[in-house]
């Protein structure tokens, strides 16, 4: 992974010294899971936002209180934007977004962080998000990137669409109206999606990427689960979701280069393991600008990194700590193996791993 910002070395001095900081607290008082000695961490922590990666954190919060009995905590998954909002505004301790902060957000005030101090993006999650569909008598679907912008655009609405029989000789394409659905809610993975076709197909897909569905066309569900639902419920119907939710649910499979590729966690974390850090941000942010334009076939451009947004400092020490603990279980090789046993995404690589330790390492 190309880390622009963050030097190597220093990334690998500080990851350092929290192993051997780890191992004192190991020998005394914390424990975080495994045959650690008992936990003395008590608190609540208060988070929300991507509900893309609720199946995750269910996961994530059940291992750590079982670990750390006398700590509760609370994910609200109200879509990114939300959580984001909730966080800036001192609601919440933490957040969970599928897109990173953008430069407005990271200009304003944190209410939870101490007083000078701001907030950082740290990758935790990735995931394919997945094209979902349900059409009698279609089991295997191709698109390509102007195909699938189209549909969601509101420009190709039927079915049988002379774009899609090409793409899809072998299938018997019925001629129904395209049902395409939505997140109405502000969505990260609803930018993600809307960043994969601006860069894919930018004739078709003209507006920016942003976490508000940007077109009047199709119909709209709240939260990744309303979309699975209006998907597995209606008839002739289309949608995006984290892929950890399409449960039985047809998906289709994009062009890449000049292969039509079905989603693997693998695949997913092969173009993030290829994608920079975003320019121009902070040291310790680590947003990470994926490589939508892949035409490698190993890699599926339509990918979510999830990130847990988190003070540099806490106004709370004592809230801070707890954060720290949890952020740094999840970002963790057995948080990832956690997350990767519920929910079937990619793990972080272990440059990624040392890279997010080390800014944990930094939090207080």
């Amino acid at each position: 992974m190309n880390f622009k910002r963050f030097g190597r070395p220093l990334v690998i001095a500080i990851a350092a010294g929290l192993a051997l900081s780890s191992c004192a607290a190991n020998e005394g008082d914390v424990a975080t899971t495994g045959d650690s000695p008992a936990s003395t961490l008590t608190g609540t922590l208060n988070g929300g936002g991507a509900s893309s990666m609720d199946a995750a954190q269910k996961a994530w919060i059940a291992a750590f209180q079982t670990a750390n009995t006398g700590v509760t905590i609370n994910y609200e998954p109200s879509g990114s934007g939300a959580g984001r909002k909730a966080f800036a505004s001192g609601g919440s301790d933490f957040a969970g977004s599928d897109s990173y902060m953008s430069t407005e957000e990271l200009a304003g005030e944190f209410a939870t962080c101490a007083a000078g101090s701001k907030a950082v993006d740290l990758p935790v999650y990735i995931s394919p998000i997945a094209v979902i569909f349900n059409v009698e008598g279609v089991t295997d679907l191709n698109v390509d990137a102007d195909t699938l912008a189209k549909i969601f655009a509101g420009e190709i609405t039927t079915w049988d669409d002379a774009a899609l029989v090409a793409l899809n000789p072998d299938a018997t394409l019925p001629s129904a109206t395209i049902n395409a659905v939505h997140r109405s809610d502000d969505s990260g993975t609803t930018k993600n999606f809307s960043d994969y076709l601006g860069q894919t197909a930018p004739d078709v897909w003209t507006e920016k990427a942003s976490d508000t569905f940007p077109f009047q066309s199709g119909e709209g569900a709240q939260g990744t689960s309303g979309v699975v639902s209006a998907v597995t419920n209606g008839t002739n119907m289309i949608g995006y979701a984290d892929a950890s939710q399409a449960g039985e649910l047809s998906t289709a499979k994009l062009q890449v280069g000049t292969d039509f590729v079905a989603y693997t966690p693998e695949a997913a974390a092969e173009v993030v393991a290829g994608s920079p850090l975003v320019a121009d941000r902070a040291a310790d942010d680590l947003a990470l600008d994926l490589n939508r334009k892949t035409t490698n076939a190993a890699e599926y451009p339509l990918v979510l990194v999830s990130y847990a947004i988190v003070c540099n400092e806490y106004a709370d020490a004592a809230q801070g700590e707890l954060v720290k603990a949890y952020i740094e279980f999840i970002a963790s090789a057995e948080g990832q193996t956690v997350a990767e046993e519920a929910a079937g995404v990619a793990p972080l690589t272990t440059e990624l791993e040392a890279d997010v330790a080390a800014v944990l390492a930094t939090v207080k």
